[in-house]
């Protein structure tokens, strides 16, 4: 069954176009390592909440918009295979390839599907 890692972050609202480029090369990279498919939303309806929420999670400020994105894998093998091939490729080095928020808040984890309908 497949796996999917999923991450939320608090990018700058200035930083939209750099976070899209950012994330279509970080796509292509995920991809050519074994990614069935990679989702990127930039949040438009995230209301703050009173317990908690996706902006009080990643502490976004009033300049940033939340961003939830998710990466599909054909299995946890491929992931964790997969992952660390990323981890090295040259193109997503700070250097070439920095991130366009604030990394420190993002969110992320690795899930097993368990109903895909």
């Amino acid at each position: 069954m497949s796996y999917v890692d999923g991450f939320v972050a608090a990018v700058p609202t200035a930083n939209r176009e750099a976070y899209r480029q950012h994330a279509e090369m970080a796509a292509t990279v995920f991809r050519d390592h074994g990614a069935l498919r990679v989702v990127e939303c930039w949040g438009e309806d995230v209301p703050d909440g009173e317990v908690t929420s996706f902006p009080m999670a990643v502490k976004a400020r009033p300049d940033e918009t939340v961003v939830f994105s998710w990466i599909i894998w054909p299995s946890r093998e491929r992931r964790d295979a997969g992952m660390a091939e990323v981890m090295v490729d040259p193109r997503l080095k700070p250097d070439t390839n920095p991130m366009p928020f604030d990394s420190k808040r993002l969110i992320y984890g690795g899930f097993q599907v368990m109903l895909e309908l």
